[in-house]
């Protein structure tokens, strides 16, 4: 699908949530705010187009740009026996100067 489709396609309220998970809070993730960035939980199928779409419709704010990762899950031990966390994506979104999202209150 191409970028200028993918524009032309308007996300429903109940699609937006379904794309962004939850905030990262974490030192790290913290720090990143200092410098107008913030960290949040993704659906492993969505875009770079959709987590910006869905941002700026939850949050009101401007996106400048958007890094994706996907944390592998790790191999541990679960009561004796071997499991497998599940994978997780993570977007690292960038807002435009003067912009902030505040965490600690909910979304309406």
């Amino acid at each position: 699908m191409s970028e200028s489709a993918v524009r032309g396609r308007k996300l429903s309220r109940e699609a937006m949530y379904r794309i962004i998970r939850g905030p990262v809070i974490t030192e790290k993730s913290t720090r990143l705010g200092e410098s107008n960035q913030m960290v949040f939980r993704v659906a492993l199928d969505a875009t770079k187009p959709d987590i910006r779409q869905a941002i700026e419709g939850l949050f009101g704010v401007k996106v400048v740009s958007v890094n994706t990762l996907v944390q592998k899950g790790k191999t541990k031990r679960f009561k004796g026996r071997p499991g497998v966390r599940s994978d997780v994506k993570k977007a690292c979104v960038r807002l435009a100067p003067g912009q902030t999202i505040d965490l600690t209150t909910g979304l309406a």
